[in-house]
């Protein structure tokens, strides 16, 4: 549900600074780290401070595909993206510095540091020089099973307008160490598979040991030895939750140095709703969703359920995510259901709650429903 829900509004609030309106708009020469430039677009157009505007045209990431195939569960394929704009905005604001997709982390440089380190033997059975040797992951001895951290890498760019002309440059770099929160050991004498959880100190350790390792690789590249850079760890889900995982550190290395001197916290979480945790750990919040769950019900009983996905900071709901499975029975009803759960959703969730509510049929997504933090207003989007 997070990464249907989310490539609805990441669209919508990411990209959607670029969208809505070209009536003012600033052209300028977008410097890039091939040395040419080219000329760019910055929509004036920005839905709030809570999102980045981005430029035109839009490049992708040098190591764009990358991210599906490394990372274990679908739900954190979304979230370390979506996660990693709001550590980014610790040190870079919405209003000052443009995002840009990754530009200096190639696919084949981020395969090649997921790799273990080989010892020396190692490297002279595979072939390989000690140059090549660039695996970030520990070294597995021989007859011996080591885990696997680092799982995958994603970079994003940020971009701020110079003052004294009409030019953009690179304002600052983020990167997210995606690291596993479970190692998955084979018994070598019976073939049996064995799932150990890593435990959170032992992953901020190791995490902590290869952002030392990765920011000296960044500062060794001429574009980024006088740029800001953000490191921040992610702890992966196991395959088998329905919940991403979160970040939980986050450091910021100014210009001219690779020294990383102090690691910040982030307390983020995610809940299911409802769920016994849910129950447990946030009764208040769980009563407000059983009971608009229940009046839900109450309006419409030709419905398949109502669930949700609730990400907590410092312990506080701030983002609700819902999904309600319609029986399908013609588009004028489901224009009447989807008003009535607009209503509903601005009457019934408080308003620190940012919500977003997507009604689903057997024949695709119908409604989506928006509610931002602050307000009692909703959006109402009926799709054709």
């Amino acid at each position: 549900m997070k990464k249907r829900l989310s490539a609805v509004l990441a669209a919508l609030l990411i990209l959607g600074g670029c969208a809505p309106t070209f009536e003012k708009q600033d052209q300028v020469v977008q410097e890039n780290q091939d040395s040419e430039s080219k000329k760019a677009i910055i929509p004036n157009f920005q839905i709030s401070n809570d999102y980045y505007k981005t430029m035109l045209p839009y490049d992708t990431s040098k190591a764009r595909g990358v991210v599906v195939n490394d990372l274990g569960s679908r739900y954190d394929i979304n979230e370390i993206e979506n996660g990693l704009l709001r550590v980014a905005q610790n040190r870079f604001s919405t209003d000052q510095y443009f995002f840009k997709e990754g530009q200096f982390l190639t696919k084949k440089m981020v395969d090649s540091w997921l790799q273990r380190k080989f010892t020396s033997e190692q490297l002279d059975d595979k072939g390989l020089k000690e140059s090549e040797n660039l695996g970030l992951n520990p070294v597995q001895p021989k007859g011996e099973d080591a885990p696997i951290y680092l799982a995958h890498i994603v970079e994003h760019n940020y971009l701020v307008k110079k003052k004294d002309d009409n030019k953009v440059r690179l304002g600052g770099v983020v990167i997210a160490l995606s690291l596993n929160s479970v190692n998955y050991e084979t018994n070598l004498s019976n073939g049996t598979r064995m799932v150990k959880n890593i435990s959170n100190d032992v992953l901020k350790e190791e995490g902590a040991k290869m952002a030392g390792e990765v920011m000296k690789r960044l500062r060794q590249k001429e574009e980024l030895k006088n740029v800001p850079i953000m490191i921040a760890l992610y702890k992966q889900a196991p395959k088998q939750q329905v919940v991403p995982g979160q970040f939980f550190a986050y450091a910021t290395v100014e210009p001219g140095t690779d020294n990383i001197q102090n690691w910040e916290g982030i307390n983020e979480d995610y809940y299911i709703f409802p769920s016994p945790d849910a129950a447990e750990d946030h009764p208040e919040d769980n009563k407000i969703f059983q009971d608009l769950k229940k009046e839900i019900e109450g309006y419409f009983p030709v419905f398949t359920g109502v669930t949700g996905e609730a990400l907590y900071q410092g312990g506080k709901l701030t983002d609700m995510n819902m999904e309600v499975a319609l029986t399908y029975n013609g588009k004028a009803e489901t224009i009447g259901f989807a008003r009535q759960l607009s209503s509903l959703i601005g009457k019934n969730t408080p308003e620190s709650w940012n919500v977003e509510l997507l009604i689903n049929s057997s024949y695709g997504p119908e409604a989506l429903v928006v509610k931002k933090k602050g307000s009692k207003e909703t959006y109402l989007h009926i799709y054709e």
